[in-house]
């Protein structure tokens, strides 16, 4: 027959036992306030503002009067729209080079001739730019396109048949699809994952075993310790990057761009990481608090540097958060690598991923003892 008062009497010794643990109180209770902040702060339509437009108006033809001249008024549409914020383009640059040196995804081009053909009734397309990953991107389509219709039903006085209409490209004219431009992000956040989580775990697990101890009476050094666990993953993210490609060319038919360049991020990104799960797993007390502390620092990380949101979405105060976070700079890497060959701007990714990794790298070592005072 059941008895209330034992019910009790275990309610209280489990509550005790669970409050105690910090992981099941992490993630019972911090982890989903963490989330709904997070998630909350992205989509909270407070966003950063206008959505920055690169615009060429290849129109350049002679117009006797304002009123002929029909792409800038398709300009001065878009302009007064307060959705976004347009940055003419020479005609001397190569617009689809000059997006990729941008690492811009939203662009527009106003073909020649458009003012005359829509005047004589001539089909012409406005070509537009987007990332299909990218929610900004379908709002500037959206924009386009109701634009498009205002100037054809004004239009329609005369013939019935639309006389603009709209063609949509990518950077890369290869990567058209959403896993295309998802795979650099995934590609972070494996990078992160592994020597994260497993450093900070080992790390503290073995001090409290006193299992540091016993290696320091080993030939063994600090630094050759943490360099062996840098190699492995090391070893594993290019392991996991090879099955990520192969998985998405082979089921998904994903057009993934691979190059020498991409070899740096997978040797720097897992130093990285696996040097600040180092240094948090040996500063701590305990196993446990090293845990909680690791997720605090890997969760905003996983959610605020574009691996699943591109932050373009996200308020402005969460873009500077953005830019604090190293992991951002593997994934803009990435992607200034495999979506818009901007190599420059990657290699600034790498020189501030490298001095971070450098600064934890050192702290690590330094704040590392085999043995406890």
């Amino acid at each position: 027959m059941s008895s209330g008062k034992r019910i009790l009497a275990d309610f209280k010794v489990f509550s005790r036992g669970y409050l105690r643990n910090k992981f099941g109180l992490f993630f019972g209770l911090i982890f989903p306030v963490i989330l709904i902040l997070i998630f909350g702060a992205i989509f909270s339509g407070n966003s950063s503002g206008t959505i920055n437009v690169y615009v060429q108006n290849q129109d350049t033809g002679p117009f006797a009067t304002p009123q002929m001249n029909i792409a800038q008024q398709f300009i001065n549409q878009l302009n007064s729209s307060g959705v976004i914020k347009i940055t003419l383009v020479p005609n001397s640059d190569n617009f689809t080079k000059y997006l990729s040196d941008q690492s811009a995804s939203e662009g527009i081009i106003i073909p020649e001739n458009f003012s005359a053909n829509y005047l004589a009734g001539v089909p012409v397309n406005v070509l537009v730019y987007g990332n299909p990953t990218v929610s900004t991107s379908s709002a500037v389509s959206q924009l386009v396109n109701g634009i498009i219709n205002y100037f054809n039903l004004n239009y329609y006085k005369q013939n019935a048949t639309p006389i603009i209409g709209v063609t949509q490209t990518t950077v890369n004219p290869h990567q058209t699809k959403y896993i295309d431009f998802l795979v650099p992000g995934l590609i972070g956040f494996a990078i992160l994952v592994s020597p994260m989580f497993s450093l900070v775990n080992i790390s503290s697990d073995y001090k409290k075993t006193k299992l540091f101890k016993q290696l320091s009476l080993t030939p063994l050094t600090k630094m050759e310790w943490l360099a062996s666990k840098i190699l492995w993953y090391i070893t594993l993210t290019v392991v996991s990057f090879v099955l990520m490609v192969v998985v998405g060319i082979l089921v998904y038919g994903a057009n993934i761009t691979l190059t020498p360049w991409l070899i740096p991020f997978l040797l720097i990104g897992p130093t990285l990481f696996a040097s600040l799960g180092m240094l948090v797993g040996t500063v701590t007390k305990n196993p446990e608090t090293a845990g909680v502390i690791g997720n605090i620092v890997t969760f905003p990380m996983m959610f605020l540097s574009g691996t699943f949101f591109p932050i373009s979405i996200m308020p402005q105060y969460l873009q500077t958060i953005a830019h604090v976070l190293p992991l951002f700079y593997i994934i803009e890497g990435l992607n200034n690598v495999m979506v818009y060959a901007n190599y420059f701007g990657a290699v600034i990714d790498l020189a501030v991923v490298g001095v971070i990794t450098v600064v934890i790298f050192v702290a690590a070592v330094r704040l590392f003892k085999w043995r406890e005072d």
